[in-house]
């Protein structure tokens, strides 16, 4: 079944072909709380026979999106391309079919509280305490920490092995290994395999004292894994803002380990506002659905380039520039057009403890060093760049 505004690749426009084929290909990506991998058609047949929703965020994605690796992901099809899109067809969704199969895509903001309120088939279930305690967390990150700071310099790698370091400790256990080897440097989804084997988290561990059962272990694994990549962002945009890097700093020098950080915890989202782990959320719909008044068959893949609302300047004030201010304003969790962990029942189960660590790691690094140089430099004043892959950054840090 056709909508009445469809677009095949092959046959879009010169000025939207080029931009939407160069995004070809597949990979896997991951984000806070979710693994993605290729949908084969298989997949999305049985997943309609089945009578489920699919929810591909967390999940599975088309194969036309390519990830970058080391979090370095990026959206299915350029903002210009969409915007001519939603121009062209009066903000409809558009069917747009590529190698990977036809893929219906939401362009005007008034969708997305359908596609939200959708939900997945089964929506994980909360777990009373599934997320550690603050102060245990921010214990470990603390000790760990001093693995970021011991260098003059901080990249993807240190990050990475900080990161594990601390995964391994509040998920299984024990202590870090000094050096660069052994379980401690180990990734996070490397301990998948001993998690399973060990199954009910330790109660000496920080999740294990708190954690109903032994599946939310894998959770806080997931969300830890798109930590490495968010952290440098942040840190990278805090130093391209000396007065936020300077207020953000105070307030993680006057902090107590059980004590919130909402300066530096805005500044985490506002980071995942502009750069998320998913750019692209898709479902695949057990049954017949409606969309702006055109209904679309079972198995239908509904792609909403989140990333592409998130930095929407006809919807968004200041898209494109760091405002780390605008998620202390009442309801801005809630705000449908900014998405960092999605919303509704199909909202990532790893956000809390993603947003904990992350901003528990900067509070740590802010309080020891400060930042005073870095690769990319960023242009605070104009429009922030639309990617940055972490594995291009390298920060300077001076002793305060």
């Amino acid at each position: 079944m056709r909508t009445l505004h469809e677009a095949v690749l092959d046959g879009l426009p010169e000025d939207l072909a080029p931009a939407a084929r160069s995004q070809g290909g597949g990979a896997a990506m991951t984000g806070p709380g979710t693994t993605q991998s290729a949908v084969s058609r298989g997949q999305q047949a049985r997943a309609g026979r089945a009578g489920s929703v699919r929810f591909a965020a967390g999940r599975a994605l088309p194969l036309f999106v390519r990830g970058r690796g080391s979090g370095g992901v990026r959206p299915a099809f350029t903002a210009d391309a969409l915007r001519a899109l939603r121009a062209r067809h009066g903000g409809a969704p558009v069917l747009v079919r590529g190698l990977s199969g036809a893929v219906l895509v939401l362009l005007d903001r008034q969708e997305l509280r359908q596609f939200y309120e959708a939900g997945p088939a089964t929506a994980p279930a909360p777990a009373p305490g599934a997320v550690p305690s603050r102060a245990a967390v921010r214990a470990v990150i603390a000790e760990e920490a001093r693995h970021l700071t011991a260098a003059a310099t901080l990249d993807l790698v240190r990050a990475r092995h900080a990161v594990a370091r601390a995964a391994r400790r509040i998920v299984l256990g024990g202590g870090g290994c000094d050096g660069d080897g052994g379980a401690g440097a180990e990734h996070p989804t490397g301990l998948f395999g001993r998690l399973r084997r060990r199954g009910a988290p330790e109660g000496h561990t920080p999740l294990g004292r708190s954690a109903a059962y032994a599946g939310r272990q894998e959770q806080v694994l997931r969300a830890m894994d798109a930590v490495p990549a968010t952290l440098l962002r942040t840190l990278l945009l805090l130093a391209a803002h000396p007065a936020e890097q300077a207020a953000a700093a105070a307030e993680a020098a006057g902090s107590g380990p059980a004590e919130d950080l909402p300066r530096l915890e805005a500044c985490v989202r506002e980071c995942l506002r502009l750069y998320p782990a998913v750019p692209d959320l898709v479902r695949v719909t057990r049954t017949e659905t409606e969309w702006r008044g055109v209904r679309h068959p079972a198995g239908t893949t509904v792609l909403l380039p989140a990333h592409f609302h998130q930095r929407d300047p006809e919807h968004v004030p200041a898209a494109h520039v760091f405002v780390p201010g605008r998620w202390k304003t009442p309801g801005a969790d809630e705000d449908l057009r900014m998405a960092p962990f999605g919303h509704g029942p199909g909202r990532c189960p790893g956000d809390r403890i993603g947003l904990l660590i992350t901003t528990a790691l900067c509070a740590e690094v802010l309080r020891r060093r400060r930042i005073t140089a870095t690769r990319p430099v960023l242009d605070p004043p104009g429009p922030l760049p639309v990617a940055l892959d972490p594995r291009g950054i390298r920060l300077t840090l001076t002793r305060r």
